[in-house]
């Protein structure tokens, strides 16, 4: 049998044969060839992986970017680089009814891309922890000696000027938001402390602080900024870079002419505490008012603003409902449902001649109380004793009269205004007593689901005191819960669902609700989004320095394509140098090759070799 020959590019002394057994074998080689042979091998391998990985990288950019976003705020302890000069800071003081506290953030030097916020966290220290400090009391003790409030917040300011590094201090922008606290205080004290702070501040600090960066907030900025804040930490004002990513059809607020575009849908945020409950969400369609009236108090719960640094942009103007309401915060709440049983006893007492409560052997039934607890309400020196019936039904029932709902449509409690919400295309958190009364006791935290509540709830209810205090014994139910928490967690279940359900008239089929105490494991707060709306300028500075790179909208996903592919060109260049070497090579042995054939022909024909050379 013969042999089959491949010779293709090659040299004709470097041809490959195959025997009649199948076994390759290489003739004519020597140890220079191989390792070309080997160089063109690896040049090949080199430039394929080198596509297969862009492919793969440029294929999945958005999704690997949009993780590496995420990833890098959950895991975001690591302690702030001082040392480096692109690291921009900024500080806002939060000046409550209770105390005031100072939060430092920071950010990378802006990317340059007109239509991307800026990337701020908090600041750590060098044990990684949060730069944060409080003091109290709250500012508003200083009504009547205004003179003092500099001296108050100075150590606040020296503890952030510790931590910021002394060159960045003149372009460290500083911001004293008050809150509560001083919203009760007659506007003249108000505009006296706000003067020391502006007037000494300057002399002893070096801070970015101008007039308008001390000032009273209202409840409706307050809520505002913590909508901000969580939807920025949940990664919602960035682009659309998924498929799967939900999104919402939006009417831009100013130009409702124009057509409606899509953007990452928003998450709303319902905050229960003690004395409160806020709403706040975005309304992504324009509004219809039923009357003249109600347009008139929706002016005040709707707020409209850009979060981009460009006025002209509105990919990121969004049109958000706040509203917060007094008296409907848990405690509160079972204040004013005290109050109610008392005066109601005592007028029934009084005229049915009934000692109802007035001894602990007939007291007032409580269905928002668990079975068999013993409680009293203490007035004017008059007691109410009470005990606890576990109904949670009928707690509910007791309960709907205090939301104060009226006929009007698009109204929530207090008959305020509330403009509709799409159920079957949004997305809300519940913060504080949404949290707590999901968690602590019926250990039901996160995805809210209101039949599993509803029949948690009654269960609980239902169960007697001295099993609660047992199982609370055994440490059963979270470790912050106390017997407090476990005493009225009956009534708090109860208020929570009707807020949720009867007030805001969340249907009971409504699944995205999440309770939550943290975002990413990371407690929000409303000045981390007081900082992103108020230096929501500051990235026009970074982009005219990088006007060039600014002139595309994706210039770094460009960037990335173009250095691989010129890294991939390279290559090309190698290869085709290579390839031409062994063309070259090719074409000397065919004149080599020739020249023996011919040798050989007039050898075989019987002439001299000395006649060829003479005839040629």
């Amino acid at each position: 049998m013969g042999r089959i020959g491949i010779s293709c590019l090659f040299p004709a002394s470097w041809h490959f044969s195959i025997s009649p057994v199948g076994c390759p074998r290489i003739l004519n080689t020597n140890l220079r060839q191989i390792i070309v042979i080997s160089i063109l091998a690896a040049a090949v391998s080199l430039l394929y992986f080198s596509v297969v990985i862009i492919r793969s990288k440029y294929g999945r950019l958005s999704r690997d970017k949009k993780f590496q976003r995420y990833w890098a705020r959950v895991t975001d302890i690591e302690a702030t680089d001082t040392n480096n000069p692109n690291v921009n800071y900024g500080i806002v003081i939060d000046c409550g009814s209770s105390g005031s506290r100072i939060f430092v953030y920071c950010w990378p030097r802006h990317n340059g891309n007109p239509h991307d916020l800026l990337d701020i966290r908090q600041m750590r220290d060098k044990n990684r922890k949060p730069v944060v400090m409080k003091i109290k009391p709250g500012i508003s003790e200083f009504a009547t000696s205004p003179e003092k409030v500099s001296d108050y917040i100075s150590p606040l300011l020296n503890f952030a000027a510790e931590h910021v590094p002394r060159a960045k201090h003149k372009e460290t922008p500083l911001y004293i938001l008050c809150t509560a606290g001083m919203r009760i205080l007659p506007e003249s004290q108000q505009k006296a402390i706000l003067e020391d702070l502006l007037t000494d501040i300057p002399v002893h600090f070096d801070f970015l602080f101008s007039d308008s960066h001390a000032e009273v907030i209202s409840g409706k900025q307050e809520g505002v900024y913590a909508w901000i804040g969580i939807n920025f930490v949940l990664g919602r004002f960035e682009h659309i870079e998924d498929d799967d990513e939900a999104v919402v059809e939006v009417n831009i607020p100013g130009s409702e002419s124009s057509e409606a575009i899509l953007r990452k849908r928003t998450a709303g945020i319902l905050d229960m505490g003690g004395v409160s409950t806020q709403i706040a969400y975005e309304v992504p369609k324009t509004v219809s008012f039923a009357s003249s009236q109600q347009e008139e108090v929706a002016k005040n719960l709707l707020a409209e603003f850009n979060l981009g640094c460009d006025v002209h942009q509105t990919e990121h103007v969004y049109r958000v409902y706040v509203a917060t309401f007094l008296g409907f915060g848990g405690n509160a709440a079972r204040q004013r449902y005290e109050d109610k049983i008392f005066a109601n006893t005592v007028q029934k007492n009084r005229l049915l001649g009934k000692q109802t409560g007035l001894v602990p052997d007939t007291p007032y039934l409580d269905p928002c109380l668990p079975l068999d607890i013993k409680d009293e309400i203490q007035q004017n020196g008059q007691t109410i004793y009470l005990r606890g019936t576990g109904d949670f039904d009928l707690c509910r029932e007791t309960l709907q009269p205090f939301m104060n709902k009226t006929n009007e449509t698009q109204t929530s409690l207090n008959g305020v205004y509330q403009p509709p919400i799409h159920f079957q295309n949004s997305e809300f958190y519940g913060f504080s007593e949404f949290y707590y009364c999901t968690e602590d006791v019926l250990r039901m935290g996160g995805d809210y689901n209101a039949a599993a509540f509803t029949k948690a709830a009654k269960d609980y209810c239902a169960t007697k005191w001295s099993v609660l205090r047992e199982r609370f014994d055994r440490g059963l139910y979270a470790s912050h819960a106390d017997l407090h928490r476990l005493k009225y967690q009956c009534f708090k279940s109860a208020w929570m669902f009707e807020v949720f359900h009867s007030g805001f008239s969340f249907p009971v089929s409504y699944k995205n609700l999440k309770t939550a105490l943290q975002v990413y494991d990371k407690e929000v707060q409303w000045t981390l989004g007081a900082i992103l709306y108020r230096t929501r300028f500051l990235p026009l500075r970074d982009i005219q320095q990088e006007t060039l790179r600014a002139s595309h909208p994706h210039w770094r996903g460009f960037s990335f394509v173009y250095n691989h592919y010129l890294f991939s060109g390279c290559f090309l260049v190698v290869l085709l140098a290579i390839l031409l070497y062994l063309l070259r090579l090719r074409r000397i042995h065919r004149r080599t090759l020739r020249s023996g054939s011919a040798a050989t022909l007039w050898l075989e024909e019987g002439f001299p070799a000395q006649t060829i050379a003479g005839t040629l």
